[in-house]
């Protein structure tokens, strides 16, 4: 009987779906309600969509929605050894063969193709009947891994016309030959942070470049450079400096031109001394990926998409220390914790990571105590903090000059047995720590130790070759290096296919990776920030300290 009714339904859909394209909507209008459908679950008329797995169990639509396994960009995802097929009409429209013509022996490409089962080209009626009975061209039965959906003709169309506009264009910026990159310059950012930023960027690109011209002249390097990256061997880069100058306010305007006289496929790296807010929010509303400015200050967001950074700046410090403290409560028992920060851009983004973490873990308020712009932190102060509150934790972000003043304060009988600052806030000075204070001064250190980076550096070097290495910012160096290393990976991951989602879906689907300077780089469906944790360490003792960890990497 149940076989019966999925013939009955089979023949009723494919012979009844013809709807055409609604003439009442323009293709933005389609866009706009196709996406919706495709990415949130919501049907045209606001109401959610009606999806059924298992055979016939009702579920929210909104919580099956397709996004959840083809992707933002449609062309589907790997996990191992499954794989998500394509959704997007350029492909389904396409019959599927057991390999990707012209990369056969490209390993990287071939290995994927291996997983899809073989079926010819998708029709309207045949893409329909798949979409709301879940069987494809060859009669056979997905129900196991796709839910199937309750759609009315109208909705159907709209559906299908949305799934052929996925990446089915090629993007600003990409050629059938060229891939135009940028990089965003503040103006007035330190000179050295600056070159420490392009240096790495512009070694990659050169790196490609010399590639793509070897190719050109002998055999050999093409064929090898083709059974490695496919296609993307033979493709030049380039990379352009956009200089923003100017309040930034103004900021937009100049991106804008930028963007208008040179249109590129990402921003890769960037930096800035300040905000980022104008560069971000310019790459949310043109769809343009930004992979890892350099910035203290990241736009945190639950929802934007196109921006993805090395952290979260920062506030991951702060927020850091809270998740810390908060594995520790046994210990405080219910006493203060006092938060003294500098009236500042960093030390108002440690006190606010801080706070926030801290009350969302069910604790009571800190005591926020804020030091005005050009006030000295002395002894005195910290001094009468502690007489007036009685903190178990005095947790101070201000610069090197809190050392002195903690210092002094380590000698008063009645002082806070645990003082947490921000070792980045500190920079070098935190290893002139004196021995007295180093017991009782927890630091954030978002970064892996220094003794177990050394094998690690070697790889973010060798940009340096033939330059003096002193001449230029480690951190920035190691951070940029960084950023070209995961554009070139996901570039290989991409078989062919240079659209602006599918190097974020591609980013998403990588699995854990360990570059310099972060303990691990990873990523998710969805995830903005690529390292996610930070130490709590000690300075050790001795004349010439290592730096102790007195947590595990903690992960926000």
């Amino acid at each position: 009987m149940k076989l019966l009714t999925v013939t009955l339904l089979l023949l009723s859909l494919s012979n009844a779906f013809a709807a055409p394209v609604p003439q009442e909507l323009s293709p933005a209008d389609i866009q706009r309600l196709g996406e919706r459908m495709y990415r949130d679950g919501i049907l045209p008329n606001g109401e959610v969509m009606k999806a059924f797995v298992s055979d016939d169990v009702p579920v929210d639509g909104t919580a099956f929605t397709c996004v959840s396994c083809h992707l933002r960009s449609g062309l589907g995802s790997v996990e191992g050894e499954v794989v998500t097929t394509p959704t997007n009409g350029r492909i389904l429209y396409e019959e599927r063969k057991s390999f990707i013509k012209g990369s056969e022996f490209v390993p990287s490409i071939s290995n994927y193709a291996k997983y899809l089962p073989v079926r010819p080209a998708y029709t309207d009626e045949t893409l329909a009947t798949l979409i709301a009975a879940g069987v494809d061209p060859t009669g056979r039965s997905v129900l196991k891994v796709m839910p199937r959906y309750e759609l009315e003709d109208r909705d159907m169309a709209i559906m299908i016309a949305y799934l052929k506009t996925l990446s089915d264009e090629l993007p600003p910026g990409v050629s059938e030959k060229e891939i135009k990159f940028a990089t965003v310059i503040v103006e007035g950012t330190d000179p050295v942070a600056v070159e420490s930023m392009v240096l790495p960027l512009q070694f990659s690109v050169d790196r490609k470049n010399s590639l793509a011209k070897a190719a050109k002249s002998n055999d050999r390097v093409a064929r090898m450079g083709y059974n490695m990256l496919g296609d993307l061997h033979s493709y030049t880069f380039t990379l352009s400096r956009w200089v923003l100058k100017g309040t930034s306010d103004t900021w937009r305007a100049q991106l804008e031109a930028y963007y208008a006289k040179e249109p590129v496929f990402a921003l890769l790296g960037g930096i800035s001394p300040g905000t980022w807010e104008p560069v971000h929010r310019f790459c949310e509303e043109h769809r343009l990926p930004s992979l890892f400015p350099i910035v203290d200050e990241p736009v945190i967001s639950a929802s934007d998409w196109y921006t993805q950074y090395l952290s979260r700046g920062i506030r991951l410090e702060g927020e850091s220390a809270a998740r810390y403290l908060h594995g520790m409560v046994d210990l405080i028992k219910g006493r203060a914790i006092v938060q003294v920060s500098r009236d500042s851009r960093r030390g108002r983004a440690l006190a606010d990571g801080f706070r926030t973490i801290w009350t969302e873990t069910g604790h009571p308020p800190v005591i926020d105590i804020t030091l005005p712009a050009g006030e000295p932190l002395t002894v005195e102060k910290l001094r009468q903090i502690v007489v007036k509150d009685r903190p178990a934790v005095l947790v101070v972000w201000d610069d090197a000059s809190l050392i002195k003043a903690l210092s002094g304060l380590v000698e008063q009988a009645d002082r806070p047995s645990m003082i947490i600052a921000s070792g980045t806030f500190l920079g070098e000075a935190l290893w002139t720590v004196p021995e007295s204070l180093r017991a009782a001064l927890y630091l954030t250190y978002p970064y892996r130790l220094p003794e177990d980076e050394k094998r690690f550096d070697i790889s973010a070097r060798k940009v340096l070759a033939g330059k003096n290495p002193n001449k230029y910012d480690s951190v920035i160096i190691r951070q940029a290096y960084i950023a070209q290393e995961v554009l070139g990976q996901a570039l290989m991951m991409m078989r062919g296919e240079y659209y602006r989602d599918f190097l974020l879906d591609t980013i998403g689907m990588m699995e854990d990776m360990h570059y310099p300077l972060y303990e691990r780089v990873s990523f998710g469906p969805g995830q903005r920030y690529a390292s996610k944790g930070c130490f709590i360490v000690q300075v050790g003792k001795g004349d010439k300290p290592q730096l102790e960890k007195r947590s595990e990497w903690v992960i926000q």
